[in-house]
């Protein structure tokens, strides 16, 4: 597996129309993705004292982090306006090597900041909704 540039790994926003386009979110300096599955203990006298767990079974949610420059691209004014709406979306999550999640998220956190004598920022948390699917390049 060659390695990938953290600079191609893309947030993609959706327009909700029909067909759906795609649109990346500007400005993102650092995004991160984490894969959460729940645990279900099924561990019982007849575990010989180790822990059983039960596969398949459990809550499994996608999570996505990112931060960066505001640029008030149209995406952004598209993100902020979902994350005030309180609406679940379509995103994609692109990699380089063009394999991608996508799926419904809920912005769960929108930030922004800024110092005085430096650039506005902001950071977002998605949660991931219903199915996520997952593309191979």
């Amino acid at each position: 597996m060659a390695a990938e540039k953290g600079r191609a790994f893309l947030v993609k926003i959706g327009d909700g129309g029909a067909p759906e386009t795609f649109a990346t979110i500007g400005g993102l300096r650092a995004t991160s993705l984490s894969i959460n599955n729940e645990v279900v203990d099924i561990t019982s006298k007849t575990s010989a004292g180790w822990r059983e767990l039960l596969a398949g079974a459990g809550i499994r949610a996608l999570a996505i982090a990112g931060g960066g420059v505001f640029t008030d691209s149209a995406a952004e004014g598209l993100l902020r306006g979902k994350a005030l709406a309180g609406s679940i979306d379509n995103y994609e999550i692109v990699f380089e090597s063009g394999a991608k999640f996508s799926g419904g998220f809920y912005v769960s956190s929108l930030e922004y900041a800024g110092d005085h004598n430096g650039e506005r920022t902001y950071s977002l948390r998605l949660e991931s909704s219903g199915v996520i699917s997952y593309t191979a390049a």
